[in-house]
């Protein structure tokens, strides 16, 4: 019998109509959670993975909405909770990038950038925290009140020119998590981030199809190799479970050793 740690919660994964919010999806549906699968303008990709998670017996639920947008992330938790009852998971997941050199970037990039991946994750944070509140703690179903998990980057940590409004973001991320953290592990609710590096999504296409852009990225990996979604996607999985009921403010970084600082591995 397949292990389910998560049968019997409810999840809601922003951005889960491709990449890492998909396979996010896919694998707490798997670990037994019903999953609100929010996307922004990806109809098609919400309602494909919907349809290959119940094909599996497992529970979903499809809302459209825009995670800058509060009354779009309230909508999110409401029709959630009338679907399925409490709700156990946060996976703050949606993101975007507009690249551009500093000199070049556009006040209105820049603040797409942050207002979806940072603003977007307070917004969702804070609704998360207010449902969680309002339960009472079933050690059957979590030992926590509930559980709060970011997808970060290794460039919460790592600078990255031509990217400042992704990497301001990422890194203010890392502070709304640990700032979080610091305030409601008392009520018992978990808050963590993951932070992946190299992924094969849709977003890493133009490196995936390059072999030179390939063999460049493949220098900052010491693993040497690209990550897969679903790795990143296990890993959230295990941070939503009792099994990492003692994992509070953490970071866990998914990155084949990237954020090393591998430049410096023969004494730079």
């Amino acid at each position: 019998m397949t292990h389910q740690p998560l049968l019997g919660q409810t999840a809601i994964v922003t951005g889960a109509s491709s990449g890492i919010g998909r396979e996010t999806a896919r694998y707490l549906a798997r670990a037994g959670a019903a999953v609100t699968i929010n996307y922004h303008s990806n109809e098609d990709g919400a309602r494909k993975i919907a349809g290959e998670i119940e094909a599996e017996g497992g529970r979903t639920l499809v809302v459209q909405g825009d995670v800058g947008k509060e009354e779009d992330v309230q909508r999110i938790f409401r029709e959630t909770s009338e679907a399925f009852g409490r709700i156990d998971i946060l996976v703050a997941n949606a993101g975007m990038q507009k690249d551009a050199a500093l000199r070049e970037m556009t006040l209105d990039d820049w603040n797409a950038v942050i207002n979806t991946n940072l603003t977007g994750a307070f917004i969702a944070t804070r609704e998360a925290v207010r449902h969680f509140m309002g339960h009472t703690i079933d050690e059957e179903r979590s030992k926590a009140r509930g559980k709060i998990i970011y997808t970060s980057s290794v460039h919460e940590r790592i600078p990255w020119a031509g990217h400042i409004n992704y990497a301001a973001a990422k890194g203010g991320m890392m502070q709304l998590m640990k700032s979080t953290a610091q305030e409601v592990a008392r009520y018992r609710i978990r808050v963590n981030s993951v932070a992946p590096g190299a992924i094969a999504t849709d977003i890493n296409d133009d490196v995936l199809d390059d072999p030179d852009k390939g063999r460049a990225v493949l220098d900052l990996i010491p693993y040497n190799r690209i990550g897969q979604p679903e790795e990143v996607a296990k890993a959230i999985v295990w941070l939503a479970s009792d099994d990492a009921d003692y994992i509070v403010g953490s970071t866990l970084f998914i990155d084949g050793g990237m954020s090393l600082y591998p430049g410096f591995r023969d004494n730079g």
